[in-house]
């Protein structure tokens, strides 16, 4: 409901009304629509760094694989469903961020304002201006549902895990509808914590830029790691049951997992580097805190691992297997021929 209402509808009346300003307004364009400037200009360092930010559109699709087993003929219907998913998002964000073009001067566009200016705009064009609290509103929802899923998302895998032993036991505990209290207590927490830095930047863009740069840094190295582990256990494990397996044999998943890796390595490096079209300040402080933030939270679930008890783990569970050479007594170097599937090994 939080999507279609806040996120699908918003996105075709954005995209409606934008290419009816353009077609049917009489005004000319506020981008110029040539072939030369559709093309991003790659020779424009800047122009790199900022579309690294990009990556952050596209991050959180994972976030619902903790509900797959929930799906029917997940092998088949799942990767369906995020084609479809990552298609749509691909022509909202192309199509909608045009629209926003059309009706905003570039030199006006604002990274936190320019969505509801652009809605305010089109619709006082079509006469409807009395829509515009309407839209904010259900942009609103929008968000909220959107927070939602990704406080509950995490939480939710961070509990699996916790329960398999890998968090102590204060990280376990649920209320009576199942949820990790104390987990989402503690993303409350640091969330707040971050945003402080919207105190200490010079503008409300500059805390958006840099807090959006350090989701895309944290995503991308957790990227950069299962695509690469994807690639090392279609080698390491080669007969382990999968719900789904890339076509085109090893050729494909490196294809597929290393052009990923690539684009990720790359847009991480992008990452640290100020954008030039946003003030944030003095560069050494942006790189600074990216990087000891970086650091922090890399870090941190490093030396949980390294300390973990065996009384962590909740006997209750016993289908949580996220590392098999553990469980069956061979080195993660090792090519290990098992064919057993992964969540029956603890049984």
């Amino acid at each position: 409901m939080g999507c279609l209402v806040g996120t699908v509808i918003p996105g075709v009346v954005l995209i409606v009304l934008g290419f009816s300003y353009l077609f049917f307004s009489g005004h000319a364009p506020q981008v110029q629509l040539s072939w030369h400037d559709v093309i991003p200009d790659f020779s424009n360092f800047n122009n790199v760094v900022l579309a690294a930010s990009i990556f952050l559109f596209y991050a959180g699709m994972e976030m619902n694989a903790i509900h797959v087993k929930e799906v029917d003929d997940a092998p088949r219907n799942y990767p369906i469903a995020i084609a479809i998913a990552a298609i749509g998002t691909v022509c909202v964000f192309v199509l909608g961020t045009l629209a926003i073009a059309f009706v905003i001067p570039q030199k006006d566009i604002s990274l936190t304002q320019s969505l509801l200016v652009a809605y305010d705009d089109m619709f006082a064009w079509a006469g409807i201006s009395w829509a515009a609290p309407i839209m904010a509103a259900c942009l609103a929802l929008g968000v909220l549902a959107g927070v939602v899923g990704w406080v509950a998302g995490p939480s939710s895998a961070l509990l699996v895990v916790a329960k398999g032993g890998y968090l102590p036991r204060f990280w376990q505990y649920t209320n009576k509808n199942g949820m990790a209290t104390h987990i989402m207590m503690a993303q409350a927490f640091l969330v707040t914590m971050i945003s402080t830095v919207f105190v200490v930047l010079p503008s409300v863009q500059a805390a958006y830029q840099i807090l959006s740069q350090l989701t895309v840094v944290l995503y991308l190295i957790m990227y950069l790691l299962m695509f690469a582990a994807a690639i090392h256990l279609r080698y390491s494990q080669p007969n382990r049951p999968r719900p789904y397996k890339i076509p085109g044999g090893d050729m494909g998943m490196w294809i597929i997992a290393g052009v990923g890796f690539s684009g990720s390595l790359l847009a991480f490096f992008f990452s640290f580097i100020p954008p030039s079209q946003i003030a944030v300040g003095s560069p050494e402080e942006y790189i600074g805190f990216l990087v000891v933030l970086t650091v922090i939270f890399v870090s941190v679930p490093l030396f949980i691992y390294k300390a973990r008890q065996p009384h962590w783990k909740d006997p209750a569970v016993t289908d949580f297997a996220p590392f098999t050479w553990e469980i069956e007594n061979v080195h993660p170097g090792v090519i290990n021929p098992s064919d057993k599937v992964t969540h029956t090994l603890n049984q």
